[in-house]
């Protein structure tokens, strides 16, 4: 098998499977990269001066705190992988076990279904009190401001980095170490839902994990579920630019009275997707993913 160079952004985590112990250290990395990030945020907002301080903060936080917060994990996870690959076969992060449908129509089925799953996870919280005044800000701040900046940070920032961590380090992880696949995919939507850290994102964030986490056991690509993550993230970013819905927080409020015709056909969208992926043969039951071998086996 040729070496892989060093272009292969993912391919260097691929010996790091980790363990539930290993889950907890890479959390712990996290909260370490998020004090990392707001730290700089902190000294740079200082060194712009009490008038600029504010709008630099608002402007700029999330585009430079956000990606700070993964590195600690990613270096550790890369040093990890490169100690275990001396002793232990690998998982490959990202693969292409898509036929019989292809790619093409796998990437349309998983940006159709990504959609259609929104709409039907609106129901999910259609029940839970009306959103704090704060957080709802919040929230609109990430869809309603700069469009560029905020491009960088929901659709390419979150679905990269977030997508590693909760498909290809704690799904892969979990399969990789015997977990059922049910069970696997469930937890890593779990996590993902987590650190959303509220319950107005966390529950439509498990049902789309869930969704995720199935396409990645069935194809092993960590590329369609970025994919898949982008496609939520940037109609989101679109919609809240659009000024007849700028103050639309919902599909219910998108759609308005046809809502729930289209989440019935949402729902039967959802079986065609998901019945079509489960079609596509796997060698391995823990996932789709191929095998690598050891430094020494090279």
């Amino acid at each position: 098998m040729p070496r892989r160079g060093n272009y292969d952004v993912l391919g260097k985590y691929s010996w790091c499977i980790p363990s539930g112990g290993d889950i907890v250290i890479l959390i712990l990395m996290l909260l370490l990269g998020a004090l990392l990030g707001s730290g700089l945020v902190l000294i740079l907002s200082l060194c712009f001066g009490a008038e600029n301080a504010a709008e630099f903060t608002t402007k700029y936080t999330t585009l430079i705190s956000y990606p700070i917060m993964f590195i600690p994990p990613m270096l550790w996870a890369a040093g990890r992988s490169r100690r275990n690959r001396m002793e232990y076969k690998g998982l490959a992060l990202d693969n292409g076990n898509v036929a019989p449908h292809g790619w093409l129509l796998c990437v349309l089925m998983v940006m159709a279904g990504t959609l259609a799953a929104g709409i039907v996870g609106d129901l999910s919280t259609s029940w839970l009190p009306p959103m704090p005044a704060w957080l709802e800000q919040a929230l609109k701040g990430l869809t309603t401001g700069d469009f560029w900046i905020n491009f960088i940070c929901v659709s390419l920032f979150a679905p990269f980095f977030e997508e590693w961590l909760c498909r290809g380090m704690v799904e892969r992880g979990l399969l990789g170490r015997g977990v059922k696949p049910v069970w696997a995919i469930v937890l890593s939507a779990l996590f993902f839902a987590l650190i959303h850290l509220n319950p107005w994102q966390a529950i439509p964030a498990f049902l789309l994990g869930c969704l995720f986490g199935y396409v990645y056991y069935k194809t092993g690509s960590l590329k369609l579920t970025m994919l898949m993550h982008f496609t939520n993230n940037t109609f989101a970013l679109v919609i809240g630019h659009v000024e007849s819905l700028k103050d639309a927080e919902t599909w219910m409020d998108v759609l308005g009275p046809g809502y729930w015709y289209c989440a019935i056909a949402a729902v039967l969208l959802l079986v065609l997707v998901i019945k079509a992926f489960a079609k596509i043969p796997m060698e391995r039951s823990a996932g789709g993913f191929e095998v690598l071998p050891s430094a020494f086996e090279d």
